[in-house]
């Protein structure tokens, strides 16, 4: 079995790779547990630290359509699209994102409609769909309005899954991610990329600052359930999703607050006094747009995970870290 992973040099990429190479085994279209023959890994930077044969590093730009043409072909039968230009970025530069965001996610859905096989279709989306007036607790039903480039472009790319899903080009599914915390190693240009740096950065002994106030609420899940979600989503049989291939995923419920008091009960009080707070309006204003909380009923009920609490997620990271060469 072929899969291909687009951002297959970032976190979540590798991670997922590192999984499926553990795993060996992924759903095929009919649902059954088939051997892992390729991984390719595609990035604008290429894939660090793989010696397995199963695994293919491509270097090269999503949005060039003679790249796509030669790693995306009728042998692939499973791709997991994470490549994105994050929520800050998109913002500050509207071509790029939509260049990456939208314009290379339809090139990959068009491209799996000439092949023919109808692979399965894995959509990284965003809670960054919603914004403005919602309801405290964002119901499955909520219909997405975005107050982003970035959120507007992953609205686009679900609508893209659902139909060409809905006309039997491919069997896609869109999992909209909360924020995954705690990232590990350096911040990168998403609005949310302070929610990993308050907690890594002062249990690495540095300075941290908090862009946002306090009582900002978040929706989290640690970077070992995002893995853990993506693989669920696409074994998943697709009768399952009903009339949409759009899902919540379940996170964790918490506040800024609560997540510098989580970092203090384990690492203590002299890791918090490594974080400043000095609130910057243009990430503000994108951070709270995003909802903090979702019913989410229909993923609850097709079995996808979520982490315990805030705790168990610095816990995680720190043995994550402790464990890496």
């Amino acid at each position: 079995m072929q899969i291909l992973i687009t951002g297959g040099a970032g976190l979540l990429g590798a991670r997922l790779a590192r999984r499926l190479l553990e795993r060996s085994t992924l759903a095929n279209a009919e649902g059954v547990p088939t051997p892992l023959t390729r991984i390719t890994l595609l990035d604008v930077v290429p894939a660090q630290s793989f010696s397995d044969p199963r695994i293919e590093v491509v270097t090269g730009d999503i949005g060039d359509e003679s790249l796509l043409q030669s790693v995306l072909t009728p042998q692939t039968q499973s791709i997991f699209h994470l490549a994105a230009i994050v929520s800050s970025h998109a913002e500050a530069d509207f071509d790029l994102g939509m260049k990456i965001n939208f314009d290379a996610t339809r090139r990959i859905l068009e491209r799996a409609r000439q092949n023919g096989n109808c692979p399965r279709v894995v959509f990284s989306s965003s809670v960054a769909v919603f914004g403005g007036t919602l309801p405290a607790r964002v119901p499955d039903h909520q219909a997405p309005t975005p107050q982003s480039s970035y959120g507007a472009q992953k609205v686009m790319g679900e609508l893209l899954v659902n139909d060409y899903s809905r006309k039997g080009f491919v069997d896609g599914r869109a999992l909209r991610m909360p924020t995954v915390c705690v990232r590990p190693g350096v911040p990168n240009k998403a609005a949310s990329s302070f929610a990993s740096g308050i907690i890594r950065e002062p249990l690495k002994g540095l300075a941290a600052n908090c862009p946002v106030p306090p009582e900002t609420p978040m929706w989290l899940i640690s970077p070992h359930f995002a893995i853990e979600n993506l693989i669920h989503g696409h074994d998943i049989d697709a009768g399952r999703f009903g009339y949409s291939r759009v899902l919540n995923l379940p996170g964790l419920c918490t506040s800024v607050s609560e997540m510098v008091a989580a970092l203090g009960r384990i690492a203590g009080p002299e890791a918090v006094a490594r974080i400043s707070w000095e609130p910057d309006p243009a990430i503000m204003r994108i951070v709270n747009s995003w909802p903090g909380n979702f019913e989410t009923t229909r993923s609850d009920a097709m079995g996808f995970a979520r982490d315990a609490d805030f705790d168990d997620i610095v816990r995680r990271h720190i043995a994550d870290e402790q464990a890496r060469p």
